[in-house]
């Protein structure tokens, strides 16, 4: 498999996830900068979503490069978050995937009326800011499913 080789450079600088999440979000890294990636890495995080502010705390809890890794909310206001990242050689690039699991408080009902469509927005900009960076198709610099 040959990808791209600055795209897991990239993902494991956690300063980029600033530059890939949108502004409304006014999303901040706070753990002191670099941070040295692997299973088991914690990184502390400051935003705001619908300008309530929170704070919010994720782990590795897979780390395989180049080809994927996984994080989780260990803190944060979801009651479940899974985001796994993957990276696959595609039509002389990267097709970079993200799938999310994720559960809120109240349900889907809350989840219909108040956040599903926040976390379609934040990965639509991701997918742009990604075709941006690293150029291509919109559909293969990155996907959500």
């Amino acid at each position: 498999m040959t990808l791209q080789p600055q795209v897991m450079p990239f993902f494991a600088d956690a300063a980029n996830r600033e530059t890939i999440t949108t502004i409304w979000l006014r999303f901040e890294v706070l753990t002191p900068l670099p941070i040295a990636m692997a299973s088991g890495t914690r990184i502390d995080y400051r935003l705001r979503y619908h300008g309530v502010p929170m704070k919010w705390r994720s782990e590795i809890v897979k780390w395989d490069p180049p080809s994927w890794f996984v994080d989780s909310q260990a803190v944060g206001p979801y009651r479940m978050w899974v985001h796994e990242h993957a990276f696959e050689e595609r039509d002389g690039g990267t097709l970079a995937s993200d799938r999310v699991k994720y559960a809120v408080v109240g349900g889907t009902l809350v989840n219909v009326l108040l956040v599903r469509r926040g976390v379609e927005q934040i990965f639509k900009y991701r997918q742009e800011r990604l075709t941006e960076v690293f150029g291509g198709r919109p559909e293969i610099a990155g996907r959500r499913s």
